[in-house]
């Protein structure tokens, strides 16, 4: 017994040595793209937080999920952030699989740079809505009376800048149209349903996307619109990636994708960002 144990242990070690060999080469030669997906991201968090300034608390607006589903109440509102991010989770773990299990090979980078891929796209998307307009937030610290409502002026200009996480996350304010939550879990769920194997998870994940949409709006944290655009925005975001960049071998795309798309749309970005906080520090 110790014998077959000690056989298999030296399998896995060596399979796990083998994958990380390979993923470092991986690394070695993306790690610019992955980089620059994650200054994507913190882009994105300073667009979420310097929208929050601008916010202004009003009448909840009329919305047909409000209608058709009970509110959970302020005190059950951790049960969307739960599912969340044990879809998270899930997925993240799901990543680094190949370096334990055998099954269908995926490249744990690459995976990365698509999912990073797909976030950015739709995210920039989300930075253009929410900046266009700003609807009062049906959550409870939004509303007309909350001291979180709107933030304080800045002190200085570099203020803006500092993401206060996960306070800053989970008690925004105005950054509505559309779901960052459903960004996230329908890019997680797109992607296991192309690269995974299990057919029952692939559809649980479907499932567990639906039940986060009802819940997000149960809980009064976006309104169903922001849900619904979230839905069809991902989903063909996606299929435009995948069309555009077939494949796991993404990263040898990503260059002129960054060059011709990325580069310019965060220039951008910034400059609005600083252009709104400038004029506020100001006025």
């Amino acid at each position: 017994m110790s014998f077959y144990i000690g056989r298999e242990a030296s399998k896995l070690w060596k399979r796990i040595c083998s994958e990380i060999s390979i993923e470092i080469k991986l690394l070695a030669e993306n790690w610019k793209y992955l980089l620059a997906g994650l200054v994507c991201q913190y882009i994105h968090g300073v667009a979420a937080r310097s929208v929050h300034y601008f916010h202004k608390p009003g009448p909840i607006l009329q919305d047909v999920g409000f209608f058709l589903l009970p509110e959970l109440g302020q005190d059950k509102a951790y049960i969307s952030e739960t599912l969340f991010t044990s879809i998270f989770i899930s997925f993240a773990l799901w990543t680094f699989h190949p370096f334990i299990f055998k099954s269908r090979k995926i490249y744990t980078v690459l995976i990365w740079c698509r999912v990073l891929a797909f976030l950015f796209a739709s995210q920039i998307l989300r930075i253009i809505t929410f900046y266009s307009t700003q609807l009062p937030g049906p959550n409870y610290h939004c509303r007309e009376g909350s001291k979180l409502a709107t933030l304080p002026r800045p002190d200085s200009f570099l203020e803006v800048f500092v993401i206060n996480f996960p306070h800053g996350v989970l008690y925004g304010c105005g950054d509505l149209i559309f779901s960052s939550h459903m960004i996230f879990t329908l890019t997680f769920v797109r992607t296991y349903q192309k690269y995974g194997t299990r057919r029952s998870i692939k559809q649980l994940g479907w499932l567990l996307a639906v039940i986060q949409s009802l819940l997000i709006v149960a809980s009064r944290k976006h309104y169903t619109v922001d849900v619904v655009v979230a839905w069809y925005t991902v989903n063909l975001v996606v299929f435009f990636v995948d069309k555009k960049l077939p494949g796991l071998l993404i990263c040898t795309y990503i260059p002129v994708c960054l060059l011709f798309y990325c580069v310019p749309l965060c220039v951008c970005v910034c400059v609005c960002i600083m252009f709104y906080c400038i004029i506020y520090v100001l006025i």
